[in-house]
């Protein structure tokens, strides 16, 4: 059945997955479920609402993401990855990108820990950090950042923005309050890339994700 689900979904997408693909995001819910029920990894249980909401919403923003990010071997970071949303659907569709997930809570990075070993992922790395020691540590190193019902947009931004290259950019996976805190962003530090909907097969909610670069200033500016 989960098979079955995720091909109609793929399909409306536009994407080609491989037989190996399904397999590894098949084992990938499986795992989450199964620690879910001890962990409490996330509030969503039903397999069917799991296809729909975790692997097809985060595999969505695929199309968009292979359109900005032009480096062989991207590097991202995901804020606040919880369950390994969506870097872990990512790192799976894109084996040559490379992915660090950033996440305080420790049960859900020892879950994450389990995942890359289980799904034999060498593109991922875990970080057991909050992001704010993560910048101090790692600063300007990642091409771009991403995140999936992390914060509101604005701390995201300023979440963001210490880890990013000269030229990185952020990808904000939002629903219909995108217009409401793109508001609360400052129009002098970030501009607005994309406004991108996101159709998720079967499902009556509105994605959105949003892509913004850092306005830098010239340093010959006053």
């Amino acid at each position: 059945m989960t098979e079955d689900l995720l091909t109609l979904g793929i399909e409306e997408l536009g994407l080609n997955l491989s037989a190996a693909n399904i397999a590894n995001l098949e084992l990938f819910l499986q795992e989450m479920g199964r620690w879910n029920q001890v962990h409490n990894l996330t509030a969503i249980e039903d397999q069917k609402d799991s296809v729909r909401l975790h692997l097809i919403d985060s595999i969505a923003v695929l199309p968009i993401l292979r359109g900005f990010l032009k480096a062989p071997i991207p590097k991202i970071a995901d804020l606040g990855s919880g369950g390994g949303l969506p870097a872990i659907p990512i790192a799976i569709m894109q084996p040559q990108w490379h992915l660090t997930l950033i996440e305080a809570v420790r049960k859900k990075t020892a879950f994450l820990q389990h995942v890359r070993g289980k799904l034999q992922l060498k593109n991922i790395e875990v970080l057991s950090e909050r992001v704010e020691n993560v910048a101090l540590q790692q600063p300007g190193q990642f091409d771009a950042v991403i995140s999936r019902a992390f914060t509101n947009l604005a701390r995201f931004l300023e979440l963001s923005l210490p880890l990013l290259k000269p030229d990185g950019l952020v990808f904000a996976m939002k629903s219909k309050r995108a217009d409401e805190e793109m508001a609360d962003v400052g129009k002098d530090k970030w501009r607005l890339l994309a406004d991108q909907a996101l159709h998720i097969p079967n499902l009556d909610v509105e994605r959105r994700l949003l892509v913004l670069a850092p306005v830098r200033k010239s340093p010959f500016s006053l």
